[in-house]
């Protein structure tokens, strides 16, 4: 079979039921809400919820024998083509819930690779996509055969595509040692990248946090970067790099990461795993948050979960509350008092956002008075150019200059700082 465009199988709107069982382990509704934007994002109208209380989820069903007739009733009154249950559901309950409502029935998982499937650009994307769905799919082959008809287009079918899913398990599995082998590689050079840039001494500052928290616009609004920005859940999956000067004069690669989610399957964590660790090895990690969003508390604490598990104790965190301009007069105490509140989209609250982010970089600049000869012209250019001018004054005996610099420029103007501005001869006047 012919696939189809993604352009063209975004636009084709699937009608949707939604199943949530309610076990206690977490605030149903406000999954199910979460589980409705994803939906949304992936192309269907959701037109029914359905939530069951149970002490455990049955094991053939899922859901009680009563309940799933009513959904078999539901799809027929409504035209509904797709069940989407939020939890994950095995390749038997699968099978039984399909049998039962003559419905396509995907789980929460399948729904969030769907939509990583669709926003995944870049060829490591798309690598670490396709893995993700094959280690997901291949146990729950189990009594589907080859044919695999459930698979026949829409929601939850799109990424390694038709052909992959239906060849037998041995290829599968050849598959995924095959895009293992390659993310190593990936993986390789990525760690290359990381070394190099601590070798050439380059801060890197993360923008981490929930989907659809004003990552890419915070981005867009810091840098230029041009990075997409929709009002869509994972409307970024590919990591953006940009350069950010601060105002202390340091230049800083402002990177910006794939969103989080509640539950985030950890088949997508532990594919994506090299990406995010752009975000664990940063020297400084920006935990936006979007302040006008109810569960706004609860966001900030699904990213710092994820962060500990990426381990990333030991980085130093700032909490950005982004949107202020919805959300005037509403307080986050759960933030701490180190957040900074900020509007992406109108500018409010960016400068004191760079400072804060400028305090947090290791202290490796140093304010310092020098004179240099006329002769050094490129070296007053370099200093200006790193560094954070106060004053720069020329006269009879050469360029007077006040300026905040990095360490290693500090050794080039040593020979022209003032008498009382030698290294070491007053600690006291160093600056971060």
């Amino acid at each position: 079979m012919e696939k189809q465009p993604m352009e063209t199988m975004m636009q084709q709107r699937e009608t949707a039921l939604l199943v949530s069982v309610d076990t206690g382990e977490f605030d149903a509704e406000i999954s199910l809400d979460e589980l409705e934007d994803l939906a949304s994002t992936a192309g269907a109208d959701v037109l029914v919820r359905v939530t069951q209380k149970r002490e455990s989820p049955d094991k053939a069903t899922c859901i009680g024998a009563g309940r799933l007739g009513e959904i078999a009733g539901l799809c027929d009154a409504h035209d509904i083509d797709l069940i989407i249950f939020d939890r994950e559901l095995t390749a038997t309950q699968l099978r039984n819930l399909e049998e039962a409502t003559g419905r396509r029935v995907i789980d929460r998982t399948t729904l969030i690779l769907d939509i990583f499937a669709g926003r995944a650009r870049s060829a490591e994307g798309r690598l670490q996509v396709e893995l993700a769905q094959l280690q997901y799919m291949l146990p729950r082959l189990a009594g589907q055969g080859t044919a695999l008809s459930r698979l026949g287009g829409g929601i939850g079918t799109r990424g390694p595509g038709e052909t992959k899913l239906e060849s037998d398990r041995r290829h599968i599995r050849r598959r995924i040692d095959s895009l293992k082998r390659q993310l190593r590689d990936v993986e390789r050079q990525r760690q290359m990248r990381r070394s190099r840039r601590k070798k050439e001494g380059i801060r890197t500052v993360a923008l981490v946090g929930y989907t659809n928290a004003g990552k890419s616009t915070l981005m867009n609004a810091l840098t230029d970067a041009g990075v997409l920005a929709e009002d869509k859940l994972f409307a970024t999956l590919d990591p953006t790099a940009r350069s950010l000067r601060l105002p202390d004069g340091r230049q800083v690669l402002l990177i910006d990461t794939v969103g989080f989610v509640r539950r985030l399957p950890h088949h997508l964590v532990d594919a994506f795993r090299s990406t995010l660790e752009e975000a664990a090895e940063a020297d400084v990690i920006l935990n936006i948050c979007d302040l006008s969003s109810p569960d706004a508390a609860e966001h900030l604490q699904v990213t710092r979960s994820l962060l500990d598990n990426l381990g990333c104790g030991d980085r130093p965190v700032i909490p950005v509350l982004n949107k202020c301009d919805k959300a005037e007069g509403i307080l986050l105490p759960e933030a701490g008092r180190s957040a900074v509140r900020i509007s992406a989209a109108t500018g409010d609250g960016l400068p004191a956002l760079l400072d804060a982010v400028a305090a947090a970089l290791p202290p490796d600049r140093r304010r310092v008075h020098m004179l240099l000869p006329f002769t050094e012209g490129a070296l007053a250019e370099q200093c200006r150019r790193e560094g954070a001018v106060e004053r720069d004054e020329y006269t009879p005996d050469g360029v007077r200059m006040t300026a905040t610099i990095g360490l290693r420029l500090l050794k080039a103007v040593e020979p022209y700082l003032l008498p009382d501005e030698k290294p070491g001869e007053n600690p006291g006047r160093s600056n971060a």
